[in-house]
């Protein structure tokens, strides 16, 4: 434990970089993943289960929980780890994205974007200024910039005008952060999928020395060659010393790739909603329980994983609770999922320390690969 914020890289293999960030409330294994907790909660998970997988670090969102129950409630309540029962790290999101994709009737300019709730129609305004603030009274570890996200494909010129209102929100997030000891604030680079304006991006938020930096606008839809390209484009521009972090990323695929490229910390909503919807994540590829075929399977989804979840019931029982509609089964599902997300994490990290990342990988997609021949045979 420590009573500031600081972030060691113990091992590189490539690009790629095992480390940990050190805080008060706990230590972040790198590359993480974080389970998303978007309203307070890893939905369908209990938090002793979400921290006994792995999970270090848990995220929350702005824009969900200022609207329920309000920040300034969390607060009175004696913030967000006392009422989620996580004593660990969190990071919070801005709010940016989910006013972009959610709410209704907003109207974005430079003070901020003032919308209307997607719950109950009231008006509410998320400046850079009272997103902070609004981290603030959740007590996030993490918080993030408020910035403009714009879903892709779109005109260059939407995507440079997002970039720079993003750049300019990111100075405003930056003074309302002001010192704080043992937290920090991250900026997020923009600029769509043009590299020069992810250059400018990245390097205009080099230059306000914030604690870490962030890659937005990705995992909105593009091909994951485009994001794996952008990521090659800021990785350059943006400090070997300060944490990296992919926003919305994503599958397993996606989190392989980008650990390879020097990306060290992943959130996604992938795993826990694949599993209320009865798609399971495995060593032997993904796996959809709805099937039929799996209505007599009696074998577990994996035998060797260290989650009861994985080897303890079968895949006919579990197909039978995602066809009936159990809540077990949404329970056990996203169980398994995060549990092979915290699995593919430590692996990822041991095979950075041991300089076999390219090992690793390759036996990780061959694993992927020979269940694919198997079921096709």
């Amino acid at each position: 434990m420590t009573d500031q914020f600081s972030f060691t890289v113990a091992a590189t293999d490539g690009p790629a970089r095992t480390g940990e960030i050190r805080m008060p409330r706990g230590v972040i294994r790198t590359p993480a993943f974080m389970p998303v907790g978007t309203a307070g909660t890893v939905k369908a998970m209990y938090p002793e289960q979400v921290k006994a997988l792995g999970a270090d670090v848990v995220l929350g969102n702005t824009y969900h929980l200022m609207l329920r129950p309000g920040a300034e409630r969390v607060a009175r309540l004696g913030g967000l780890h006392a009422m989620m029962q996580w004593p660990y790290p969190i990071l919070t999101d801005s709010g940016g994205f989910q006013v972009m994709s959610l709410a209704g009737l907003r109207k974005l300019d430079e003070t901020g974007v003032r919308f209307q709730s997607h719950l109950d129609g009231s008006t509410h305004l998320l400046s850079p200024e009272r997103s902070i603030e609004i981290q603030g009274l959740l007590g996030s570890d993490i918080q993030m910039q408020l910035d403009e996200c714009v879903r892709l494909p779109a005109p260059e010129s939407a995507i440079e005008s997002a970039m720079r209102l993003s750049l300019r929100w990111a100075e405003r997030c930056r003074i309302a952060f002001g010192e704080q000891p043992g937290k920090a604030m991250f900026g997020i680079v923009q600029g769509g999928d043009i590299p020069a304006l992810r250059v400018e991006s990245a390097r205009a938020l080099v230059d306000l020395d914030l604690k870490g930096y962030a890659v937005g606008g990705l995992a909105v839809g593009e091909p994951q060659a485009t994001m794996l390209a952008m990521i090659e484009t800021v990785e350059p521009h943006l400090p070997t010393h300060k944490p990296r972090y992919l926003m919305g990323v994503g599958t397993p695929d996606d989190i392989v790739q980008a650990v390879s490229r020097g990306i060290d910390m992943f959130d996604c909503v992938m795993p826990t909603r694949a599993g209320r919807h009865g798609m399971v994540y495995t060593r032997h590829g993904r796996l959809n329980l709805r099937n039929a075929r799996f209505s007599e399977d009696n074998a577990p989804l994996d035998p060797e994983s260290t989650c009861p979840a994985a080897n303890l019931y079968s895949k006919a029982y579990l197909h039978h609770l995602v066809r009936a509609g159990e809540i077990l089964g949404m329970m056990l599902l996203t169980w398994n999922n995060l549990s092979y997300y915290q699995d593919l994490m430590a692996g990822l990290r041991a095979a950075i320390a041991a300089g076999r990342l390219q090992d690793f990988i390759g036996e990780t997609h061959e694993g992927w690969r020979k269940a694919e021949r198997d079921r096709a045979a």
